[in-house]
């Protein structure tokens, strides 16, 4: 199969080939997918083309689209923009399981599968997990599907799209008595859950250090697990973010103890999402 450059070869002028991408996120399955990619505007004129030729290697690609570099607004969001098809929502199929959504309206990344998994693994029977900024809910369906003996994961999302496809993924992958999912603001209803988790997620990467405080309060009495997401700077990968933890920490009396740093993905460039896990318990 020739590459997508061999394919526009003569189509787009010779002193732009080196900018079409090698890579674009494919999410959705054999049903449908969508190409979602980030161009170059000296390639405006060739969108199309790049589109067709996108096509002619993955057949089951329906619809292509331009995001934008950097995300933006309440729900961080890229900005989008159709060149090809008209139907953008997909049944995406990683590990065994389904997520439904439409890539256009709601945030996910394909790149985080690997990540999911590893979280779903580190996991323990009978753990209460704690959910926030949830999304359309992938890590929960992870975890669930992994850990069959996980006893309750509750998932907070503002965002009333990606909640019901949420809702939508927790019922195609018969999860229902696993995972339960709440539309609502994280500070409007964490009270809720003080003391609730064995495990709180935090995958948001900007602006998720706000709400480090009260994910702590949700923890166990006993102490429990934060992972903790971030924007690393590719000169000093985790320094941030351990700042971070560390002031948090401190500011309201809790102990912890650094489990795991990773790098999940690329960001932007020089720019990373990272995670660090660690163990947190109250001191007084």
């Amino acid at each position: 199969m020739p590459t997508l450059k061999e394919i526009l070869r003569n189509i787009v002028p010779e002193q732009y080939i080196d900018l079409v991408p090698s890579s674009f996120d494919l999410i959705g399955s054999k049903a449908g997918q969508v190409a979602i990619l980030a161009l170059d505007e000296r390639l405006t004129d060739y969108e199309l083309e790049i589109a067709k030729a996108i096509q002619k290697i993955h057949k089951n690609v329906k619809a292509v689209v331009k995001r934008s570099e950097s995300r933006k607004g309440e729900f961080r969001l890229y900005d989008y923009r159709l060149i090809l098809g008209n139907d953008t929502e997909v049944l995406h199929k990683e590990y065994g399981y389904y997520l439904k959504l439409d890539p256009l309206k709601v945030y996910f990344s394909p790149r985080d599968a690997e990540d999911r998994i590893d979280i779903a693994k580190s996991t323990k029977p009978l753990e209460r997990i704690l959910y926030l900024f949830s999304g359309i809910a992938p890590y929960a369906v992870a975890i669930a599907k992994i850990n069959h003996a996980i006893s309750k994961i509750v998932c907070i999302e503002k965002n009333e799209v990606a909640h019901k496809y949420a809702v939508e993924n927790v019922r195609l992958n018969k999860l229902e008595d696993k995972i339960v999912c709440i539309n609502a603001d994280v500070k409007d209803v964490i009270h809720e859950y003080l003391n609730f988790a064995d495990r709180v997620l935090m995958t948001l990467p900007i602006g998720a250090w706000e709400y480090l405080e009260l994910a702590l309060a949700a923890l166990k009495k006993e102490g429990g697990i934060v992972h903790f997401y971030h924007i690393g700077h590719e000169e000093n990968l985790f320094e941030d973010a351990l700042k971070i933890i560390k002031n948090v920490c401190e500011a309201n009396s809790y102990s912890y103890q650094i489990l795991k740093q990773k790098v999940v993905s690329d960001y932007s460039p020089r720019k990373y999402k990272v995670r660090i896990d660690f163990f947190s318990k109250r001191l007084k």
